[in-house]
């Protein structure tokens, strides 16, 4: 079932089809090796990076595509929907980027940002602890004064890229205070005392190295720190929705590709002298599968207008988050569902899909903590708003 698209520009809809060619050629043939034997694409992301797809919507002034997120979310989407751990790693990377963009100094941008932009340097994100994942004010991991250095040390859980990155994003408190105590800064990979335990063995995202990290007394010079100290938290909270939005439209790319594998096996599959399409059960299952899958498009997209608009999108981030992940773990189930038995063996992907799905729920703030950010807005309450949105589109 091709995907109906309504893109701002002619430049978008072009970027979108560079992106399905590269999701073809490059890809779809390493997907199912790499996955199965655990082996991290690496040069998938200098590919994608130098097709100038890793910072398409940071300023074309250090090397970024200047694309509103409406575009970037669905470029996001073509890939997941043929490999969601890269996906996943492309949405990283972009939120490791975004403390750099947005509160790096000019030499820090230009000194930094072109190669990250580009996809020479991979970034990781260390936010998380083991004792402390979705209470991020709790973190313990320190980062004291000397000098002209700050020495960092403690633990980050839970990062994608773990021992793969060339950077890594790190919040770490520099002084007591819960909410103001906690400074950004990005570290070299090959900084003394920075040690990647050994990736977690996980369900599924096999593709993508997850790992502790351990900062052992590791020294980073004071110009690698973004914006003022204590300014961390909020450099961290304000990446969050953006990569929520950035999951979100994983997990409908994820979908997609559950549903277009299922559609083409109920196509060709007969039973009874007919394909398995025709016959209701599985025609309505098909249908529901593709009514959510487009709702959570939609909701993606929504949010991710209100930011291109300057607009709050905070609520609109979460339950788009919230949507799009529920929908990728009911799509995925529901794909094994229509392949049968043969959906239950590795020889068809969507068993796989099933386990990449899980894990959309958890990461990004679990959908608990979704639903607690929404239903602290609804709280607060907040007064309808209206914006003009441009006036040509493009049909891709």
């Amino acid at each position: 079932m091709p995907v109906q698209r309504l893109v701002p520009t002619q430049e978008a809809a072009d970027l979108l089809d560079l992106t399905r060619e590269i999701a073809r050629d490059e890809l779809a043939p390493k997907v199912a090796a790499a996955e199965a034997d655990e082996q991290f694409p690496r040069e998938v992301f200098r590919t994608l990076g130098r097709a100038g797809l890793l910072g398409l919507p940071y300023g074309e002034e250090f090397g970024g595509g200047g694309q509103p997120y409406e575009v970037y979310l669905q470029v996001l989407e073509e890939i997941a929907a043929v490999w969601a751990s890269v996906g996943v790693g492309v949405s990283v990377h972009g939120l490791s980027c975004f403390g750099l963009a947005t509160k790096g100094t000019d030499e820090q941008k230009q000194r930094l940002l072109p190669d990250m932009l580009g996809g020479e340097l991979l970034g990781a994100y260390c936010l998380s602890e083991p004792h402390a994942g979705s209470d991020p004010a709790a973190m313990r991991t320190k980062a004291v004064r000397d000098g002209d250095s700050y020495v960092l040390t403690g633990e980050k859980a839970w990062t994608t890229h773990g021992g793969q990155a060339d950077f890594y994003k790190v919040m770490a408190r520099t002084s007591d205070h819960r909410s103001r105590g906690i400074s950004c800064f990005l570290v070299p990979a090959d900084a003394p005392g920075l040690v990647a335990d050994p990736a977690e063995r996980k369900m599924g995202l096999t593709g993508s190295t997850t790992a502790l990290m351990r900062f052992e007394g590791v020294r980073v010079d004071a110009d690698r720190r973004l914006g003022e100290e204590g300014e961390g938290l909020p450099i961290a909270l304000a990446g969050l929705d953006a990569g929520r939005l950035g999951i979100a439209a994983v997990a409908v790319g994820l979908a997609q590709g559950a549903l277009e594998d299922a559609l083409a096996y109920a196509q060709e599959r007969e039973t009874f002298g007919v394909p398995i399409i025709e016959h209701q059960g599985l025609g309505f299952l098909l249908a529901d599968m593709a009514a959510g899958t487009e709702t959570a498009r939609a909701m993606t997209l929504h949010a991710a207008r209100l930011k291109d608009a300057g607009l709050p999108y905070s609520q609109q981030a979460s339950i788009a988050k919230l949507v799009a992940t529920d929908n990728a773990m009911k799509v995925t189930t529901d794909a094994v569902q229509v392949l049968g038995g043969y959906g239950y063996t590795r020889d068809f992907p969507v068993e796989r899909y099933m386990r990449e799905a899980k894990v959309m729920q958890i990461f990004e703030g679990t959908n608990q903590i979704q639903r607690l950010v929404i239903s602290r807005a609804l709280a607060k309450g907040g007064a309808v708003t209206t914006a003009v949105a441009p006036a040509e589109f493009a049909l891709a």
